[in-house]
């Protein structure tokens, strides 16, 4: 059976007042999915907007109430990461939790760039270029290669010592996924030895359905990963919004969003404005219509991970609620 995660937002939907009683929600949450036996759950990391912006912190605490649920974020984009700060406070919350950090990373959208480059600081390189170099430089410090030396003596280091990662958790480097969203990333990412961590995004059009498309992109992930890493075992998460209507009240819930999310793009998932990208349907409906879709979805029968993206906008009761029939009432039946 293939293991059930889910993804949270962390939605502060009561401004500044609101927002330490909305990562309480959201640690309540973490622990009610633990319950229920989910095996991840997964963050945004947001810049600037209503939702959890920093994922570390918000692990360190949900650690301590829980004890199995893994910690992934899904994705941090490495534009607007430093790169030895990340890796130190990873390597410190995967070290008090026991091992249950799940590193999700990417470049990050350059579209951004305009806005938060004046904000984050400017590079002379490309935002691709910028955010691949401090991905690879996460990647050196999680290692624990040495990253400069001590010189004449630093503070408690003696002279001539290499400057590593403290405190080094051994097992984080190969727990490091890539954010795909495209055959060409999915290949980069078996290449660069990472998990493969597909969302409800696309960033090419193939042409093909999105669910087909993006199982197209597990495969060829699968295969790249077998050639040049016949020793490890691969794995893959994909993200799928679950939205169950079981009566009037849910609903009424999730009209807003359901009927917003819809209206932004065409029957295929096509924005109607905007770049080339594809976007996932929301599988919604009664029980058996879910079970049936995810059932029939390439990409989900291709996963060693279905994660339950939660809406956006959704509070804390309904997000509870989602996951609680997807883990008692769909989960279990999904072939």
């Amino acid at each position: 059976m293939r293991e059930l995660g889910f993804l949270s937002f962390v939605p502060n939907h009561g401004g500044t007042a609101g927002a330490a009683a909305a990562l309480e929600d959201g640690l309540r949450l973490f622990a009610t999915a633990e319950s229920l036996g989910y095996g991840t759950g997964w963050v945004r990391g947001r810049h600037f907007e209503p939702f959890l912006t920093s994922p570390m912190t918000f692990f360190a605490a949900a650690a301590q109430r829980t004890s199995t649920i893994g910690f992934g974020t899904a994705v941090l984009g490495m534009r607007y990461e430093d790169p030895v700060r990340l890796a130190e406070d990873a390597s410190t919350v995967d070290l008090l939790s026991g091992g249950r950090v799940q590193l999700g990373i990417s470049t990050g959208i350059a579209g951004y760039g305009p806005i938060l480059d004046p904000v984050f600081g400017a590079s002379e390189r490309s935002f691709r270029d910028e955010a691949e170099a401090r991905a690879a430089r996460l990647l050196e410090v999680l290692q624990g290669d040495p990253l400069g030396s001590a010189g004449k003596g630093y503070e408690s280091i003696p002279a001539g010592a290499d400057l590593t990662l403290q405190p080094l958790s051994p097992g984080l480097r190969d727990r490091v996924w890539w954010g795909g969203g495209s055959t060409g990333t999915a290949i980069r990412t078996a290449e660069k030895g990472l998990l493969l961590h597909c969302s409800t995004l696309n960033t090419e059009d193939t042409g093909a359905p999105f669910a087909e498309a993006q199982a197209d992109q597990v495969r060829a992930y699968r295969e790249r990963f077998a050639e040049l890493h016949p020793s490890r075992t691969p794995k893959v998460a994909v993200g799928r919004i679950v939205v169950p209507l079981l009566d009037d009240h849910d609903r009424q819930v999730h009209e807003e969003f359901l009927t917003g999310y819809a209206s932004g793009m065409d029957d295929e998932g096509r924005p109607l404005n905007g770049p080339p990208f594809r976007f996932s349907k929301v599988v919604s409906g009664g029980v058996d219509e879910i079970v049936d879709a995810l059932s029939a979805d390439p990409a989900v029968q291709a996963t060693d991970e279905l994660v339950i993206t939660l809406p956006a906008n959704g509070d804390a009761a309904s997000h509870e609620r989602i996951l609680r029939i997807v883990a008692e009432e769909i989960a279990p039946r999904v072939a």
